[in-house]
């Protein structure tokens, strides 16, 4: 409406200045619900990548490392062999700025990345964990790939959803954790927040846990 009414001023078909007389709207930072899936709906969806060949056990692995350790697309496609250290069930993750935190292995993931890791295509020497099981053969796979797996998962599973990328699962991640009691600060070192406040995004989506701090409308009387 500004830039309409910028250009009658322009055109001289308007008073000068009449912009400015449209109110602005608040965007508030971090305003928004983070889109997230349901513990049925994960379940759907790793469900979805069941399979024998490389491709299916290639996306169960990075499914399950999306939505269980709430990695990001990035953090897939840089993992290198050193980074799983399968004696202490820990994984190294080098994240923003070259933060390197180690994460727990739930056993599930460990073992779904064994499984793709025995198929692995055999290509030029790399140390790249996640490599492409399609020609054109490349050492690594992109964050476009990433997409490409979370996206036609959530398409097998019948899941719609306005979110399709790898972020949909770091949300749901962080939402999972909160549900299960997990508090913000140990959310944030899993996710690598920089600050509290980017964690305490995820907050919102515990209903449970507002209705406790939920206080009554003022001047409302219930009915008996």
């Amino acid at each position: 409406m500004r830039a309409f009414l910028r250009y009658l001023s322009f055109r001289g078909l308007c008073s000068v200045d009449l912009d400015r007389a449209i109110p602005s709207l608040a965007h508030w930072r971090l305003a928004t619900l983070p889109p997230s899936l349901s513990a049925e709906e994960v379940d759907r969806l790793v469900a979805a990548c069941d399979g024998n060949s490389v491709r299916c056990l290639r996306d169960r692995a990075i499914i399950l490392m999306l939505v269980r350790l709430g990695l990001r697309a990035g953090d897939i496609v840089r993992l290198r062999l050193a980074d799983i250290e399968w004696e202490s069930g820990t994984l190294r993750v080098s994240g923003k700025s070259r933060y390197e935190v180690r994460l727990p292995l739930p056993q599930d993931v460990g073992d779904a990345v064994l499984r793709y890791l025995e198929c692995r295509p055999e290509l030029h020497p790399t140390d790249r964990v996640f490599v492409r099981n399609i020609a054109p053969f490349r050492s690594s796979i992109t964050n476009h790939c990433i997409y490409g797996i979370v996206k036609r998962a959530l398409r097998r599973a019948e899941i719609v959803t306005m979110a399709k990328g790898a972020h949909l699962l770091r949300h749901t991640a962080a939402t999972q954790m909160l549900r299960h009691g997990v508090p913000l600060d140990q959310i944030g070192l899993v996710l690598r927040h920089r600050g509290i406040d980017t964690t305490a995004f995820y907050a919102k989506v515990d209903v449970g846990l507002l209705k406790q701090i939920a206080q009554p409308w003022p001047e409302v009387k219930r009915c008996s």
